[in-house]
């Protein structure tokens, strides 16, 4: 099954960001069953979600999984919602900062993705990692992207699997916060991903 999997670079002061860690890790050694193509996405307004299409358009993958950092969390966050809202906390890194803005005008208002879940949320509770299912990507660049994701798909009539997992941050960023924040380990977290990869196989030849 060919899935697109990508992160983004580092954001907000960080200089490394886990979601682009561990899809450079998969990258080296994807799982089996799976036919990878990877990308890094900018955090910016204009080129984050412009990247994200251009990967889709040049692999037309079977599946894509969009992964990005969410400082606080305490498990590896499947997202259930995107919404047509732009309402950055802090600034992108090409410093724009909006506030109250729809990322599609007249779009609708959200989607659901379309990642199995459920299935992915046992999967990684059962493997004994700390998993939950989120309402929605809030709305900076992870949400953005995959509300454009899933509206482009909409509108060119392709159904596939599509979705985005927010991961924790890393031991070493955590360290820097004060007072310390919640944190996961690198390896836990490629760990996450690669059964949540392997998840979405499963579950596709299931529905094939």
């Amino acid at each position: 099954m060919k899935i697109l999997l990508t992160g983004f670079e580092p954001f907000g002061g960080s200089e490394v960001n886990p979601s682009e860690q561990v899809v450079r890790a998969i990258a080296r050694r994807p799982p089996r069953r799976v036919r990878l193509a990877t990308a890094i996405l900018p955090v910016d307004q204009q080129k984050g979600p412009a990247a994200l299409w251009s990967a889709v358009e040049q692999h037309w993958p079977e599946a894509v999984l969009c992964l990005g950092e969410a400082a606080g969390r305490t498990a590896i966050s499947i997202e259930r919602v995107a919404v047509n809202l732009l309402d950055y906390r802090i600034a992108d890194n090409a410093g724009n900062q909006v506030s109250d803005q729809p990322i599609v005008a007249e779009g609708p208002a959200a989607y659901f993705v379309t990642l199995p879940v459920r299935a992915l949320l046992t999967a990684l509770q059962e493997a004994g990692i700390p998993a939950e299912l989120s309402l929605s990507a809030g709305t900076f660049l992870c949400n953005q992207v995959t509300y454009v994701l899933l509206h482009r798909l909409h509108e060119s009539g392709r159904a596939l699997p599509a979705g985005f997992i927010h991961l924790p941050a890393l031991p070493e960023q955590a360290a820097r916060r004060s007072p310390p924040i919640a944190s996961m380990s690198l390896e836990t977290m490629e760990r996450a991903v690669r059964i949540a990869l392997e998840t979405m196989v499963r579950e596709c030849s299931r529905k094939g």
